[in-house]
């Protein structure tokens, strides 16, 4: 079932090809899920991972999932941050931008999270991820998901991308703009996208991702690559977008995406500014995937970034120094700053002292509650791995499921005081151990409770 409106749009440009792009391969939207490489390789997860996966076309990092049962929220290793659940043919613009570990990377529309779940673990804790979201709501989910996977590294905004502009003049080596967009890529996977659709959201949408280039633009440094990607088929998102783009700035070049999976643009979806749809990408249903569109963009030329005030570290906190002595000694030369009562653990790149609603800068530690410091999940999830007390599960553990659930579990491993939980050396959390038990401090809002 389509709309009225993209079934005529659609066969008008397509004609005898129509039925077949649209050719769904299956009656169930494709499932995938992609392995966050700051836990571990792909091909460590497909030899411990207990369901069946099979390796993705779009992605080194994705896995296809063809259990129709599969609830990968419940998972232990999606609670430990060891996979995002995705649809295969998402994790391919995040790719496309080759980050590599030390860049500075601007993620511009990034809620959910998972491709900047995927930028972050590309920079393997190295360098400075900034992940924008417009939508408040979305923008907490965005930070929840980040903690979730372990991202030490990243700078969580919740801003216009004019805003963003203004804090960033040219400062970024690569940017990701997956589009708020149509979404005629959802038909399948979300029915109430094809309600919702009409030319009018297409071309609203249109021209909200023009703003949002042209803030991108200014945000990139010389020699740095943007990535422009879409779930959707429209022309006026996707190749007259990059057509445009291009005619106004003179100092960016397409650059071939360089892929084998999917297809070339389309010529005759250009209009007034033809390009080399050869170099852009689309991804059609009968391909493997719901619906991609992703063009590459190199700057050539511009000026650097002024040189900017960088977020200045608090004065060390006692009460964490004498903490992370005991549990994570390699902790202890941080540099911290406060957010309200509590203390974060700051990227080691350097950024501007923002006047943005920021959500996260680096990691949250804890607080000091009657003179002791009480840690945070978050510094469980991006650092567990490293803390001197653990308490090791396997993912046959009965314990798991027990500990995820909100249950107090047997102490075999760790010692008093406190813990990380691990599954199968992956960390899922903080726990205390008194008098041979772990005390369970799984948030609740993320425990398997149904």
């Amino acid at each position: 079932m389509q709309s009225k409106y993209f079934e005529e749009r659609e066969k008008a440009l397509l004609g005898e090809r129509y039925q077949e792009y649209y050719q769904y391969p299956a009656e169930q939207a494709a499932r995938g899920v992609t392995v966050n490489t700051l836990r571990c390789t792909p091909e460590q997860f497909a030899a411990q991972i207990d369901f069946a996966v099979k390796k993705s076309p779009f992605c080194p990092q994705a896995f296809v999932v063809e259990l129709p049962e599969f609830k990968p929220g419940r998972h232990p290793y999606h609670h430990a941050g060891v996979f995002y659940s995705q649809e295969p043919s998402a994790s391919a613009p995040a790719a496309l931008l080759d980050v590599q570990p030390g860049m500075k990377v601007l993620d511009t529309c990034a809620a959910p999270g998972g491709k900047s779940s995927q930028l972050a673990a590309a920079l393997q804790g190295q360098g400075l991820l900034v992940s924008n979201e417009y939508m408040p709501a979305r923008a907490e989910i965005l930070r929840s998901n980040l903690e979730r996977m372990g991202v030490s590294n990243a700078v969580v905004t919740n801003s216009d991308t004019k805003g963003l502009a203004k804090a960033f003049p040219a400062f970024f080596d690569r940017i990701l703009v997956d589009a708020p967009c149509s979404g005629e890529g959802m038909f399948r996977k979300e029915p109430q996208a094809i309600a919702q659709h009409n030319e009018g959201l297409v071309a609203q949408c249109a021209a909200i991702g023009h703003d949002i280039l042209e803030d991108a633009a200014e945000m990139l440094a010389p020699e740095g690559v943007l990535v422009y990607s879409t779930c959707t088929f429209s022309p006026e998102e996707n190749e007259q977008q990059i057509g445009a783009f291009l005619a106004r700035h003179p100092e960016f070049e397409l650059v071939d995406v360089n892929v084998a999976f999917g297809s070339e643009g389309e010529a005759n979806r250009c209009g007034e500014y033809p390009l080399d749809v050869s170099k852009v990408r689309r991804i059609w249903p009968f391909q493997g995937g719901e619906g991609h569109f992703m063009a590459k963009l190199k700057k050539t030329a511009g000026e650097n970034g002024e040189k900017f005030k960088p977020m200045k570290p608090a004065k060390p906190c006692t009460e964490w120094v004498d903490f992370a002595k005991q549990y994570f000694p390699q902790l202890v030369e941080c540099e911290t700053v406060k957010a309200g009562e509590l203390l974060l653990l700051l990227p080691k790149q350097a950024f501007p002292a923002l006047k943005l609603r920021v959500l996260r800068a680096g990691v949250a530690a804890g607080t000091v509650q009657k003179g002791r410091f009480v840690p945070a999940h978050h510094l469980f999830t991006a650092y567990g791995t490293q803390c001197t007390n653990q308490e090791q599960l396997t993912l046959q553990d009965p314990r798991v499921a027990a500990w995820l659930r909100g249950e107090e579990i047997e102490a075999v491993t760790a010692q008093n005081g406190w813990c990380c939980v691990m599954v199968d050396g992956f960390p899922l959390g903080a726990g205390k151990v008194s008098g041979g038990k772990v005390k369970n401090h799984y948030p609740k809002a993320l425990r398997n409770l149904k």
